[in-house]
């Protein structure tokens, strides 16, 4: 039978049908539905794990343990998870391991452009790159093949188009590949120096055997359609690549990305008068080619940055271009706003009104660094803002201890916002942390974590307390507010900052999109006592606007959260 699947979920039915047992994953657009729908089959046992490293690590001692396991992430979370993927290269693997990167050419939803195909190099580990649900399924299966055959952890790597894309998949029945027996073998497993040493010897010994294996693997495909134009591709460039050039080109389309094979690309160049390499990104396999002394033209035309698409394959290649109609008009931009009711819009709101500065973190949360709030003055990374605001009040001291926060929210607190606090508390800066709590992981679609009491599947499970961790790690002030009251937030923020000692705000109010959030009626403006003065607006709801000089509120949006009825000093907001 076949079905038109996403990506992301043929990756997820090539875990079942790979039998796979163990799924660990942190979430992360554009990786996050491999997890969840890997989820939905009872045979496999999924979950999220606080971080990526820890997600790698429960899937590497699962693989030694003798089952086929899997764990998944976005790019910048194999830089989080990078400590055991590099060490995972030299022990090797017993079930078969497979690791899912998305990459976000464009950065749709990611703080920086990475390519991941780097790690795959440094850590001398089989890469191998679907281009659409079909591929993405067995890709998959195959992966683990490899895995177990070449001993060795194996990176699939997705980028935004392909896992969010559909295509036709072909279902097929799961296997149930026996556990393999667990043998202690410290020199194989236990990576100090001395079994190290011999364990990188076989990495040196398995890259060669991988290279062999490049050459003529099913997983790399020639589509030679004669001509004078050859085009080496991989991913989603090669779906791009075969849009707009057709039967006009012949195509090396490479499945396996690291190792590069060598022999298989002299053959297919030396058919060619010319050839193009089209890769989003950086240029690896552009390189790769040069150092093999075969010319080829790549990122002159493609560049390094962004998405490549059939337009520009067409553009650069061929000198088409698409015909737009222009529109003339002043056309107001439309930039992504927190929701109406978000219940971090009246934190951000007291600390722009204030002029603290915010060093601040990833999450939907990070939507306050836009106007009208503009209340962020730095986003680094998972957990940075906690260790940047030690830093920064360290080497400002006083007046910045007064006047700059963290904000940070529950679930990346849990991933690595922890190990900040400590470090503020033990070297002791008077920082005031704030946790924005809305009860859920806001951002890659309200995924559970371990501060909600649920499980990935939903089931009950232990509850972090953040209040009672914040002071086991020694920080002795620590309140609670709720965002939806701004007179009480705007004191808790000024007291904290005025105390000469670490102190952690947590605002507390679920997030306004989730199911069991009970919404009061949408406020309303009175029209005769409005002055229009616009103070309303500086909150950014997208339920208020403007009309004829006069605010107005769109009840088809308000949740009657209130907020904006605090702000308004004329009274012409009312229930």
């Amino acid at each position: 039978m076949k079905k038109l699947m996403l990506g992301n979920a043929a990756f997820a039915r090539g875990l079942y049908e790979a039998g796979v047992t163990v799924v660990s994953s942190y979430p992360g657009t554009p990786s996050t539905e491999i997890t969840e729908f890997a989820a939905e089959y009872d045979e496999i046992y999924a979950e999220w794990a606080p971080n990526e490293k820890v997600a790698m690590e429960v899937a590497l001692g699962a693989s030694i343990a003798g089952s086929r396991s899997f764990c998944g992430m976005k790019h910048v979370g194999l830089n989080v998870a990078a400590d055991p993927l590099y060490t995972a290269s030299y022990t090797g693997v017993n079930g078969g391991m497979v690791i899912a990167v998305a990459d976000d050419p464009g950065m749709h939803s990611s703080q920086n452009e990475q390519d991941s195909r780097h790690h795959a190099i440094a850590s001398k580990v089989l890469m191998i790159e679907p281009s659409d649900s079909a591929e993405c399924k067995e890709f998959t299966k195959t992966a683990f093949e490899l895995s177990e055959k070449f001993d060795t952890p194996v990176i699939i790597r997705m980028s935004t188009r392909v896992a969010h894309s559909q295509s036709a998949v072909e279902l097929c029945e799961r296997a149930e590949p026996v556990q393999k027996e667990y043998v202690k073998n410290p020199q194989k497993y236990v990576m100090m120096p001395a079994f190290a040493r011999g364990r990188h010897v076989f990495v040196g010994e398995r890259t060669q055997k991988l290279i062999e294996y490049a050459e003529t693997s099913p997983l790399n495909k020639v589509i030679d359609n004669g001509g004078e134009i050859g085009i080496i591709t991989s991913g989603v460039s090669y779906q791009y690549a075969r849009e707009a050039m057709g039967n006009g080109a012949s195509y090396l389309k490479l499945g396996v990305v690291n190792p590069l094979p060598v022999k298989l690309i002299k053959d297919f160049c030396a058919k060619y008068k010319k050839v193009y390499v089209i890769e989003e990104l950086d240029d690896i396999i552009e390189s790769h080619c040069k150092k093999l002394g075969l010319y080829v033209v790549g990122k002159e035309l493609f560049g390094y940055m962004g998405e490549i698409s059939q337009a520009i394959v067409a553009e650069k290649l061929l000198g088409k271009k698409n015909d737009f109609t222009a529109f003339d008009g002043d056309v107001p931009v439309r930039p992504p706003v927190m929701c109406a009711g978000c219940p971090h819009r009246g934190l951000f709101y007291c600390l722009s009104k204030n002029k603290i500065r915010v060093s601040g973190d990833i999450g939907c949360y990070t939507l306050g660094a836009s106007a009208p709030l503009s209340a962020m003055d730095t986003t680094i990374c998972m957990g940075a803002s906690i260790s940047a605001l030690h830093g920064f009040n360290k080497a400002r001291g006083e007046e910045a201890e007064k006047s700059t926060v963290a904000v940070i929210g529950d679930s990346t607190f849990m991933h690595s916002g922890m190990t900040g606090l400590v470090n503020i508390a033990y070297n002791a800066t008077n920082s005031t942390v704030i946790i924005l709590d809305n009860s859920i992981t806001g951002m890659t679609g309200h995924q559970q974590n371990p501060t909600t009491g649920k499980n990935l599947k939903g089931d009950p499970a232990a509850a972090v307390n953040l209040e009672e961790l914040c002071k086991a790690i020694g920080i002795k002030r620590v309140r609670v507010v709720d965002p939806y009251n701004l007179a009480e937030t705007e004191a808790a923020i000024k007291e904290e900052l005025a105390v000469s000692e670490p102190s952690v705000i947590i605002s507390r109010r679920p997030c306004a999109l989730l199911k069991y959030v009970k919404h009061k009626p949408a406020l309303k403006v009175v029209t005769d006592s409005c002055k229009g003065c616009k103070m309303c607006l500086k909150l950014g709801c997208p339920a208020i606007s403007v009309r004829d000089g006069k605010a107005v509120i769109d009840h088809t949006q308000c949740v009657g959260c209130g907020i904006c009825s605090e702000v308004c000093r004329f009274g012409a907001i009312s229930e």
